[in-house]
């Protein structure tokens, strides 16, 4: 069955492809801990689309399947989108370290509260590099490299800036915004 293009079908497939090609078995180890299926399972997953075993309908299916528990359904509710000015030294402090503290995550100086998300946010899980910080483009790049973890995303390619945006929908279709990074 086609999908439209520009869906959320087409978000939850080409994003998994884009980390799994970048990042291989991480990819892997970063859904397998909150997957129904067994890490091996996932991994063989990984591994069939990383290194092309299956066709490119299943290679997304495929990612699909890797990444779908915890690509969660957008919710229904969601607060109001708040623009309060927070310094991006204050914004550090929001990095999952402090279990007392929200976690937040900016994309394109949006700040998000993915505090419901521990387990791929929070300290030592996969996605903590984008924590506390505007990552804007690591998320476009894929890249979970420190050195790319900036908000300055100028440099982002028309691919890469398509993946940025993809990232910034979802994440405004599951996470309320709580405010707006400032210098």
């Amino acid at each position: 069955m086609s999908q439209p293009s520009g869906t959320w079908y087409d978000t939850l497939t080409s994003t998994p492809v884009l980390i799994a090609t970048a990042v291989g078995v991480s990819f892997a180890a970063i859904f397998a801990a909150s997957s129904s299926k067994t890490p091996q399972q996932v991994k063989e997953q990984v591994k069939e689309v990383k290194n092309g075993v299956v066709n490119a309908a299943d290679a997304k299916g495929k990612a699909a399947q890797a990444g779908a528990s915890i690509m969660s359904a957008p919710a229904a509710d969601l607060a109001p989108p708040k623009d309060d000015p927070i310094p991006s030294s204050e914004l550090s402090q929001y990095d999952g370290s402090d279990p007392s503290k929200p976690i937040y995550v900016a994309i394109k100086g949006r700040v998000f509260d993915v505090t419901n998300k521990p387990e791929m946010y929070g300290k030592g899980k996969g996605y903590n590099i984008f924590a506390g910080r505007d990552a804007s483009k690591g998320l476009g790049m894929s890249s979970l490299d420190i050195k790319d973890a900036v908000p300055d995303y100028s440099s982002l390619n028309e691919s890469q800036m398509n993946t940025l945006n993809q990232w910034e929908s979802f994440f405004e279709k599951r996470y309320n915004v709580v405010g707006k990074v400032v210098p």
